[in-house]
């Protein structure tokens, strides 16, 4: 296993150094692209294409990272490296940009959206919370030490990542950091948050534990473990050991008791979260677990080995595979027995969630895609093109049971994506220095696929 690590991370510093030789041809052919698809402002078409394309967005001058929803609906946020957040009306005819969120000073990792507010993370080490009525930055959350990279609000909450190797609780409303989570020794990537809500009454030994029946913080680390806390007082409470490869995804299952773990090392590992044992191994896939969806009985997985993947969480089984991608998945949404997925290889799929056959292929997109969203009868995606794209998906809907129910939204489209953040910040502030990725690395490599 050292001997196929070392191997991947020479191929790495190969790839990089590769890259930055062909770096203005890369620049040479997205300007040829630009070119042709008319990048003076957004684009906007009368009538859908045969991918069922109606809308282009180009109004970003770099590529797009994430995506988030407002609680209705109405309004699309999308964060990117040109290093501003801007702020489109969903159900509008044509899209259009409402305002964009400018003050970062380098690119956008992540954000969220609270009632009126959307607070994005960064890299250059902050978090902003924005008044999303008046574009206004309210305040800056200042604390961290390298790349922020994920955020999470919890009420009068926010919880945050970083590369810096701590989690950090915040006050929604004042942005003062309350709280402190120290104890991984590698850069901090994905997190839960679990509330004492969750029912426990059907297993005596978890109330008779009192500790976990408080609120709990689950986060996942490069240093490939996984760790519960103590919300109230940072303690760690479990060490969840096991993986080989950085934790890059978890869930939970609707009972907040099971704990999913994706790693780099291409497993989905099951554990009792109370307990801190581990229950089950999904070992199919065979490479790096991109990101996982819960619903119900089921959980969702994608990964750099070009598939997505349906399991049924009590058995451990693998009942569907979603084939045809050309890279590695990047994005996920399970919805109206359809699931979506976004590809490094430049295009959107939909298949049909039962029968794992492709419904259609969304091709327009020049570089990878990074995030997609769904409103209604439109799908949103971004891409490292920097560019957004809407698609209509009217159709699909209609050939779908009548009967079946959304299934889930990804908690990325979120996502983010889990693989799109870069590392511009000093070296010695890094901590992902010795964890074998980096993930500039990654992105450049991811570019240089696909031209």
């Amino acid at each position: 296993m050292a001997a196929e690590q070392f191997t991947k991370w020479s191929l790495l510093k190969m790839l990089h150094h590769s890259y930055k030789l062909h770096y203005s041809s890369i620049a040479s052919k997205l300007s040829q692209y630009q070119s042709e698809m008319g990048s003076a402002g957004s684009k906007r078409r009368a009538e859908r294409d045969e991918h069922g394309l109606i809308q282009t967005l180009d109004d970003h001058e770099s590529g797009i990272n994430c995506m988030a929803l407002s609680s209705d609906s109405t309004v699309l946020a999308t964060g990117s490296d040109d290093h501003s957040i801007r702020l489109w009306s969903t159900r509008a005819t044509p899209i259009e940009c409402l305002s964009v969120l400018s003050g970062h000073t380098d690119y956008i990792t992540y954000i969220v959206m609270h009632k009126n507010y959307l607070i994005s993370a960064s890299a250059d080490q902050t978090m902003r919370k924005w008044d999303m009525t008046t574009g206004q930055c309210i305040f800056v959350c200042t604390g961290h030490t390298s790349l922020v990279y994920r955020i999470v609000c919890i009420g009068d909450f926010l919880l945050s990542t970083s590369y810096d190797r701590t989690a950090r609780c915040w006050d929604f409303y004042t942005g003062d950091c309350i709280r402190v989570f120290v104890g991984h020794s590698h850069g901090i990537l994905p997190i839960l948050f679990i509330s004492s809500n969750q029912d426990t009454t059907e297993n005596d030994f978890e109330n008779e534990m009192d500790i976990y029946t408080k609120d709990i913080l689950i986060t996942g680390s490069q240093d490939t473990t996984a760790k519960t806390w103590s919300f109230e007082t940072g303690e760690c409470l479990k060490t969840f050991e096991g993986h080989i490869g950085a934790i890059l995804c978890l869930a939970t299952d609707p009972s907040g008791k099971i704990l999913f773990t994706g790693s780099g090392d291409g497993t989905i590992r099951v554990w009792s979260i109370h307990r801190g044992t581990e229950l089950r191994i999904y070992d199919q896939h065979q490479a790096a677990i991109i990101d996982i969806l819960v619903t119900n009985k089921l959980l969702y997985s994608i990964s750099a080995d070009h598939t997505a993947r349906c399991w049924v969480i009590d058995v451990g089984d693998c009942t569907r595979i979603y084939k045809g991608h050309h890279h590695s998945v990047s994005c996920i949404l399970v919805e109206h027995g359809l699931v979506f997925t976004g590809c490094g290889d430049a295009i959107v799929r939909c298949f049909e969630a039962r029968s794992g056959v492709i419904k259609r292929s969304f091709k327009s997109h020049a570089l990878a895609i990074n995030c997609i969203q769904i409103v209604d009868n439109r799908l949103f995606s971004g891409s490292v093109d920097g560019s957004l794209k809407v698609w209509d998906i009217s159709d699909l809907k209609g050939e779908t049971s009548q009967n079946l129910k959304p299934i889930v939204k990804s908690k990325i489209a979120t996502t983010t994506t889990t693989t799109t953040a870069t590392i511009r910040a000093n070296k010695d502030n890094r901590s992902d220095i010795q964890s074998r990725i980096d993930d500039r690395e990654y992105r450049e490599r991811r570019a240089l696929d696909m031209v």
